[in-house]
């Protein structure tokens, strides 16, 4: 489709509005070199900058119409100007990156025919400090030290995220149901998995100039609140912050969790099908243009 300069010059600011909302308070904080241990996440973990989300990209599946030459598009690597038109250069870019955009497509799709498991109630975050006690981030346990790794011991390890297994303690990795590798991460991600739900947010990342702007921000925001959850569900106390306690280690707490895993899962699943078929979008048209 092709979108007139009316219509994607109003799509482009009110995308970088939306974005700057979000990420004016990081920005802020790393002027003056604080850290929020949930927010920031979002921009260190993943491989994401605020500029980096703010820019704009109408998609593998819209051109835009350019007589005025308003458009930055043309000076970011990636897209090419066909006279008064603009779009994503598909050839180079699929020549450079098309391996990698097979395989974050395929681990996508595979993972979304996995069966959902909707049990693991964020153990994970307390998998990462059992019997160690080199804390992960600038926040107390919500309890003792021997009271979190009882909740470890007293529950059945059943993670399905590599990500998240990797940074599991030594002692608590015999103790998972499953020894996860990075090979194997399509065969064991799962939709009901938080740290999968989230992860949409890095693959839009990477998937760059194919992916909408508006998607972009959608995988963001489910990524947030994804982070909530884990972060709200895990040993460490956030109420300081005006976060919440979800004490999966007692049956209100699991419930509370379930509920809230299954919310993010249902959002997730048509975000990840759109990400799957701009992959699919763009390898068509580099194969019949």
């Amino acid at each position: 489709m092709i979108l007139e300069p009316d219509d994607w010059l109003r799509r482009q600011a009110h995308h970088e509005a939306e974005v700057d909302l979000r990420t004016s308070a990081h920005l802020e904080r790393r002027q003056h070199h604080t850290k929020h241990p949930v927010y920031d996440f979002l921009f260190e973990y993943y491989p994401v900058r605020p500029a980096h989300l703010r820019r704009w990209h109408p998609g593998v599946e819209d051109s835009l119409h350019d007589p005025d030459g308003l458009a930055p598009h043309p000076q970011w690597r990636n897209y090419m100007r066909d006279g008064d038109f603009v779009s994503v250069d598909l050839a180079e870019f699929w020549f450079r990156r098309g391996s990698s955009l097979t395989y974050m497509r395929d681990l996508m799709a595979t993972s979304a025919t996995n069966a959902a498991q909707f049990d693991c109630f964020g153990l994970h975050e307390w998998a990462m400090v059992y019997q160690g006690r080199d804390i992960r981030h600038d926040l107390p346990l919500r309890l003792s030290p021997e009271d979190t790794d009882e909740v470890v011991r007293s529950h059945r390890l059943k993670c399905t995220h590599f990500d998240a297994y990797r940074f599991f303690t030594p002692p608590a990795r015999p103790l998972n149901l499953t020894v996860l590798t990075r090979e194997d991460q399509p065969q064991r991600d799962q939709p009901g998995c938080v740290h999968a739900t989230m992860d949409l947010y890095k693959w839009a990342a990477k998937l760059g100039p194919l992916v909408p702007g508006e998607l972009f921000l959608e995988t963001f925001d489910l990524a947030l609140d994804a982070r909530i959850l884990d972060m709200e569900a895990s040993p460490y106390d956030c109420r300081a912050l005006g976060f919440g306690a979800v004490c999966i280690e007692t049956p209100e707490g699991k419930a509370e969790y379930v509920r809230r895993q299954r919310a993010l899962a249902e959002r997730a699943e048509p975000l990840r099908a759109r990400l799957v078929a701009l992959v699919d979008a763009a390898r068509n048209a580099t194969l019949t243009g």
